[in-house]
């Protein structure tokens, strides 16, 4: 694999260095490209091994440089992470943006089949990918990283690349990557069974919330699963040792008995709002005593509703457009409950 194409020269596509050891500082090294053009723009993709691009790839931050830098502070428990799954055999395919900078001397020879550039630890700035380059940084495992170098950008055009980047290309939602995640086999053991009750609830034709929750996306008219996760998994210690089709099973009245409620009060769609949701959710311990003094722990929605039925003598608005936090609706909730006992 490496040669030394001239005394100072390194070609790392045809190298035979040891992928743990870098070229010296100055040296010329060389790789193979292919040359892409957007419009007006053009920009060089290669792939580097993980361990030189780390060594010659660095991020100014806002708070480094008022002057020129714009990056963001680096996560490192993120960058940390990031070690671990590529130490694991994980496979990163997005690639590094960079640009070259002017001491790097970078310029393609070869008719443009080859890029050259003086190594360094300046020679490119990170315009997108600094937690992953800081992340193979930490890595014991060197991989070969996908690469985009722009050249001859001002400070200006650099800082504009990044923002493009970072507003435009938007992060696939959280929604999608808790469904996905599923799919994959990736899922943590709380996310799993938490996953498996959302189905139900959005696929169950007996299901209280059918055609008010939604899969993959984020909707102010529906309930996600980052939203469904976050109601239901503080109770998860009740269900210990149960499965996602028992969970269903007392959920389900509970939440046929809250519609009820909000039905009569013309205010259904309420149940989407996440303040509500969650509040709804906060109680439930409370409730679930309730009907297991009163009724012998039957958890039908007839039991359910009988009381919860004093919260929904408060004002429809009081659901459709909670004005308090969580914690402080779901305390005026139970107050309501409560004020509904008699003995």
């Amino acid at each position: 694999m490496a040669r030394k194409i001239a005394p100072s020269i390194t070609n790392l596509d045809k190298s035979n260095i040891g992928i743990d050891e870098l070229p010296k500082a100055g040296e010329e090294v060389r790789y193979s490209i292919g040359l892409v053009r957007q419009g007006e723009h053009r920009f060089y993709t290669l792939s580097m091994p993980s361990n030189v691009l780390a060594a010659c790839a660095f991020a100014t931050t806002k708070d480094e440089s008022s002057q020129s830098g714009f990056q963001r502070v680096l996560d490192l428990k993120r960058a940390q992470d990031i070690a671990e799954y590529v130490d694991k055999g994980g496979s990163i395919p997005s690639s590094v943006v960079l640009s070259a900078q002017r001491d790097s001397n970078f310029r393609s020879v070869d008719r443009s089949k080859t890029a050259a550039f003086n190594f360094g630890p300046h020679s490119f700035l990170i315009i997108d990918g600094q937690h992953r380059v800081f992340g193979f940084s930490m890595a014991k495992t060197a991989i070969r990283v996908p690469v985009v170098i722009y050249d001859n950008l001002s400070k200006e055009e650099e800082a504009k690349l990044f923002i493009d980047i970072n507003t435009k290309q938007r992060p696939v939602p959280k929604e999608l990557l808790l469904a996905i995640k599923s799919l994959a086999r990736d899922e943590t053991d709380i996310e799993a069974i938490l996953g498996r009750v959302f189905d139900l609830f959005h696929e169950d034709s007996k299901s209280a919330l059918l055609g008010l929750t939604s899969s993959t996306k984020k909707s102010a008219q529906k309930i996600d699963r980052v939203t469904f996760n976050a109601g239901l998994r503080q109770h998860l210690g009740y269900f210990s040792g149960k499965d996602a089709g028992y969970m269903y099973s007392i959920w389900n009245p509970y939440f046929h008995a809250v519609m009820s409620g909000l039905i009569n009060k013309g205010a259904e769609k309420a149940i989407a709002k996440k303040t509500t949701f969650r509040a709804f959710c906060e109680i439930f311990p409370d409730v679930v005593q309730r009907v297991q003094d009163r009724h012998r722990a039957k958890y039908t929605a007839d039991n359910f509703y009988d009381v919860i039925s004093p919260i929904f003598t408060m004002a429809s608005t009081n659901f459709t457009s909670p004005r308090s936090s969580l914690t402080e609706f779901a305390i005026d909730l139970k107050k309501k409950m409560r004020a509904g006992l008699s003995l």
